[in-house]
């Protein structure tokens, strides 16, 4: 029997295997496979096969993690190492306001209760702000006053079970829109008063026992969630005719960030609880606009975490655990960093260092990094401390000279759009925006060579940079890592900055550098050398200021401005005190080393268009080229970054 080839899945090699096993069989010598009603057969065959083959492939695709598709396989194998996917994550807002109370009123406190508080605006659209439980405050001279209260956009809702003893009863929550952390869970068995007994959810099953009031969560179908209860053993049992209350928040996730103003819509009831109105049109004061919206995690990301949480096991020990853990407990992270204090800098023993690149923005809140150490107490070992870093961004600018076929280009303006397109299309890959990214640059070259046919070469420069953020008005140190090895340059120039102005000097203030050097003028070997401050006079010649206000070591790729005394500076060009200090790297692919978020930032790099005049046909032998066209491979002799 001929059929030896498994791997002939498409119809046609099927069909035709088909036809070469009947042809091998006497009994079918003479038979015309192409236009006898064996054709008809054979086409059944090589399509039941066909079908029967792709349904094979696809039924244990999705019996990996690896390789499934489709969320509901995702999220079934993940609840095989003890992963639940994170839910849509409503946004939240500090705010603070007082309400007038009658005089006449009988009630020592005011009570907000749960659900619609306010009204807040993103983007001309009106978002729902609610909170999923009541909150008490003092009246005093008949005044309430609730500070910083956290309100979360989306509506209050609730529902209710009731618990028939059935092995086949389930309790699900029927809206995929749900944020989980806003549940509230109450059991009231046939004695209970009230809504019952509160019931928590376990993350673990650690010190749970047959009588704790516990519940654990679980994403279902059309990503909604089901709870789940105690047997007696690991929980406690559920009694028959008892009632579960759950209360929770329906969110728009990710669009309900941003909102800064509000308008009250809560009510207010008594210690009698007697409804109350408060006398005064209350106006709300926005502490902290809504942020950390997000919505249910995606299939890519249950892939990537439901392995690295379940190989953490809930504990923070390795930088990975910390990585895994941390995404976790704060959704809006976008990539992170965690270094060992023993390979810090000095170092400092029983210290983790933590970088976090949030998803909308640039820097994590104080309040954001106070709720991320709290959680990650519950994970880490006793003895170690946990610090949050601020972001250090490495830029990575390219100056291009890009070279075309102008016989083949109707519009330069055109072709240079498609270069930056194509460009910022890389500077949003997974190479970049990460910490421990690497920036490529035989990939740039080869992303600018083929954005178009008429492009026939290019000449790409790299430069580093660093945004240093001056404190105004301040004597002050500064250091700056760019994590890379630099390029020396014996004449100096290799560190440029934009504008500022120092205490005692008038003009505008520029940095530059000079390597260590020998008495014969050649470079002494320390890979290090002394930054320097200039300006120019009203001639344009440059007029040194200070020949030695710092350091740098080219080898380390780090700069301290202000040795041996602190420096003052009290203003700077760019806005928001920046001053920006650029560099030349020694090689032209760039990493984020440590801490550093590596950055391709398209719109400072300088994209130049370039005739071409040897490729059009007009100068052949490369005279005028050489002359008019010529474009140097190395950095510029400018003292200043432009």
């Amino acid at each position: 029997m001929p059929f030896t080839k498994f791997t002939n899945l498409d119809f046609d090699q099927i069909k035709a295997s088909i036809k070469d096993y009947l042809r091998a069989n006497s009994n079918f010598t003479d038979f015309d496979f192409e236009g006898s009603n064996f054709s008809i057969l054979i086409d059944t065959l090589a399509y039941n096969t066909y079908i029967t083959a792709f349904n094979s492939n696809m039924i244990v695709n999705e019996s990996f993690l690896d390789s499934a598709t489709l969320r509901e396989n995702v999220v079934s194998l993940a609840r095989n190492i003890g992963y639940v996917p994170r839910s849509r994550t409503a946004s939240k807002a500090l705010v603070s306001f007082d309400a007038q109370i009658d005089a006449a009123v009988n009630s020592a406190t005011l009570t907000l209760q749960a659900g619609l508080v306010c009204v807040g605006n993103v983007d001309n659209t009106s978002y729902i702000f609610s909170i999923p439980e009541n909150y008490t405050a003092n009246i005093t001279n008949s005044v309430a006053s609730f500070t910083e209260l956290e309100i979360y956009q989306g509506t209050f809702l609730k529902k209710q079970f009731v618990v028939d003893g059935s092995l086949d009863q389930r309790f699900i929550i029927d809206n995929p829109y749900v944020d989980t952390s806003t549940i509230k869970v109450y059991v009231k068995g046939p004695t209970d008063s009230g809504n019952g007994i509160e019931y928590t959810l376990a993350n673990n099953i650690f010190e749970v026992t047959g009588i704790s009031n516990i519940y654990l969560i679980q994403e279902v179908q059309d990503e909604k969630y089901e709870l789940l209860f105690g047997d007696g053993v690991i929980g406690r049992k559920l009694e028959n005719n008892s009632v579960i209350t759950v209360s929770y928040i329906v969110t728009d996730g990710t669009e309900g960030n941003g909102a800064s103003r509000f308008s009250f819509s809560g009510t207010f009831r008594g210690s009698s609880d007697q409804p109350i109105t408060s006398n005064n049109a209350i106006s709300i004061t926005t502490v902290q606009s809504s942020q950390n919206g997000g919505n249910i995690e995606s299939i890519d990301s249950i892939k990537y975490f439901a392995p690295r949480i379940y190989s953490s096991q809930y504990r923070a020990v390795t930088a990975r655990d910390y990585e895994a853990i941390i995404k976790s407990i704060y959704p809006d992270t976008e990539s992170v960093s965690v270094i060992g204090g023993e390979d810090l800098d000095p170092p400092e023993y029983g210290t983790v260092s933590i970088s976090i690149k949030p998803k909308n923005g640039t820097f994590v809140s104080d309040f954001n990094k106070s709720q991320i150490l709290f959680k990650l107490k519950q994970y880490s070992l006793a003895g170690i401390n946990q610090k949050i870093m601020d972001l250090k961004i490495l830029y990575v600018e390219i100056d291009s000279s890009i070279y075309y076929n102008y016989s083949q280009v109707s519009s330069v303006n055109d072709l240079r759009t498609k270069v930056i397109q194509s460009l910022t299309t890389y500077s949003n890959s997974i190479d970049l925006n990460k910490f421990g990214g690497r920036f490529k640059y035989s990939k740039i070259q080869q992303i600018i060579d083929n954005t178009d046919t008429s492009i026939t070469s290019n000449i790409t420069k790299i430069k580093i940079r660093r945004d240093l953020k001056a404190l105004v008005n301040q004597a002050v140190q500064y250091e700056l890592c760019f994590g890379n090895r630099l390029h020396i340059n014996p004449l100096g120039a290799n560190i440029k900055s934009t504008g500022f102005t120092i205490s005692e000097q008038s003009g505008t203030i520029y940095i530059t550098d000079t390597p260590n050097k020998n008495v014969d003028g050649t470079l002494d070997g320390s890979n290090k050398g002394v930054l320097a401050l200039f300006k120019y006079d009203q001639s344009g010649n440059v007029q040194t200021i200070s020949k030695s206000v710092g350091s740098v070591d080219y080898s380390r790729g780090e700069i301290i401005l202000g040795l041996p005394e602190d420096i003052i500076i009290t203003s700077t060009e760019k806005g928001n005190n920046i001053i920006e200090v650029q560099a030349y790297p020694e090689s032209n692919d760039i990493i984020g080393l440590k801490d550093l978020y590596i950055y391709f930032d398209v719109t400072k790099s300088s994209i130049n268009m370039v005739k071409d005049v040897i490729a059009s046909g007009d100068n052949i032998s490369g005279v005028t080229f050489s002359q008019d066209y010529y474009t140097s491979s190395y950095s510029n002799g400018d003292l200043t970054r432009s």
